[in-house]
């Protein structure tokens, strides 16, 4: 600072026993600028607490800031060749709600300060323990919650759990009589406490009465970048770059595959969109799991490229969503812990198939590899990601050839 520079990114200080190390710390016309970049589209109040909390240090350690501001995503953005900055960030200025606060911080620091003279503070769980992050410490508070109990409940309010909770109520057998549960939850609290499957015959009958061949299990990998990375997309725009592809040609016929992988750092949308109208024929049942995932993806496919939308929307209208009888609990067993995620379904159901030992096994992992495998050098460690990745979306839509055989079993008993 005393030799001039303008400009200082991650500017650290220290006064009053607090560490802040500021995103950007740059000389303006007035005088010294604080800016804090959030990845969020806009300002929340935990910005301002952690703003507060900088602006105290830098006064105290004696700089005179003339302004602090929050800087985020401006998420209407369009990318339109290069980047513009200008346009990608928004800042906004909270000098005032900082210095507001300024009293604030300080009782929050003699309480904080309190807790680390006083050893483990004796606090029941709550709401805060994930508001507004999750706490570093929930493993260990949480420790003496079941793996099932009130806090698994399927669509019961968090805030009722809690009120289950502090009277004493967690376990599914401690539930009052006349508490009252909708048709969702008793099927699982029975399934709970018998051990015995939830089967809706009728309904998964009904279900299966959807599906029609040829059929074809579709699954989409996604990345959605703060910073677009093509034209016509906004910050945070799903962009498809992979899919996988079982399908069987006939009821009773061989199983088949195809999948396609885009080649990093390209732009992947079109080339994917091509190819997917290509293997899917036209009017064949496309089935899915979570209906919502890929038919949006799709719906963007057609709304960027809209001379193959008419084939994309014929996909999209053909969708058969497999997540619709667990959602429903027409198929249930305590194993799922409430869930229709697939991840606990498959292995309730299918416990030989496991996404363990995979060198990718979820999604959001899928999504960082390939985002940044552009970045990537050596090339053995960049076909080694794409295998995982393709072993990974593959496992996905075999999974869910597995779950469609084991509701026909059910639907035949």
């Amino acid at each position: 600072m005393d030799a001039g520079t303008k400009t200082i990114y991650e500017a650290t200080f220290i006064y009053d026993g607090v560490l802040v190390m500021v995103d950007i710390l740059r000389r303006g016309r007035k005088g010294w600028e604080l800016y804090e970049v959030k990845a969020s589209t806009e300002v929340k109040d935990v910005h301002l607490d952690d703003v507060a909390v900088q602006y105290y240090v830098l006064s105290g350690s004696g700089l005179d800031l003339a302004s602090a501001s929050v800087v985020h995503i401006n998420n209407r953005y369009v990318r339109k060749g290069g980047l513009e900055f200008d346009r990608l960030f928004s800042v906004e200025d909270i000098t005032g709600a900082a210095v507001q606060k300024q009293d604030f911080v300080k009782e929050e620091l003699d309480t904080m300060r309190r807790a680390l003279d006083n050893g483990v503070p004796k606090i029941d769980i709550g709401p805060y323990c994930n508001q507004p992050y999750e706490c570093d410490f929930s493993s260990y508070c949480w420790a003496h919650i079941p793996e099932n109990s009130v806090f698994t409940l399927s669509r019961l309010n968090g805030a009722k759990k809690f009120e289950l909770y502090y009277k004493g109520i967690l376990d599914f057998n401690q539930l009052p009589k006349d508490f009252t549960l909708t048709e969702s939850q008793r099927l699982q609290v029975e399934a709970e406490l018998t051990g015995k499957k939830a089967i809706d015959e009728e309904g998964i009958k009904q279900f299966l009465k959807q599906i029609s061949y040829p059929l074809y299990f579709l699954d989409f990998e996604t990345f959605n970048p703060a910073v677009p990375p093509f034209d016509g997309l906004r910050p945070y725009e799903k962009t498809p770059f992979q899919y996988s592809l079982h399908y069987l040609e006939k009821e009773g016929g061989k199983l088949k595959h195809g999948e396609f992988l885009a080649k990093e750092g390209t732009d992947p949308r079109e080339k994917l969109a091509l190819r997917l109208i290509g293997d899917i024929p036209e009017r064949a049942c496309v089935l899915v799991y979570n209906s919502g995932f890929e038919k949006g993806v799709i719906c963007g496919l057609a709304k960027q490229f809209p001379k193959h939308a008419e084939r994309l929307m014929n996909i999209h209208d053909n969708i058969v969503d497999l997540m619709t009888p667990f959602q429903k609990k027409q198929c249930y067993t305590k194993e799922m812990s409430g869930s229709y995620s697939i991840k606990y379904v498959l292995p309730a159901l299918v416990p030989e198939l496991k996404y363990d030992g995979l060198e990718i096994s979820d999604g959001s992992e899928a999504s960082a590899s390939y985002g940044t495998l552009h970045l990537t050098v050596d090339k053995n460690e960049v076909e080694r990601i794409r295998k995982g990745l393709l072993e990974y979306c593959k496992l996905d839509t075999y999974a869910m050839v597995k779950l469609l055989e084991k509701l026909k079993a059910v639907g035949r008993e």
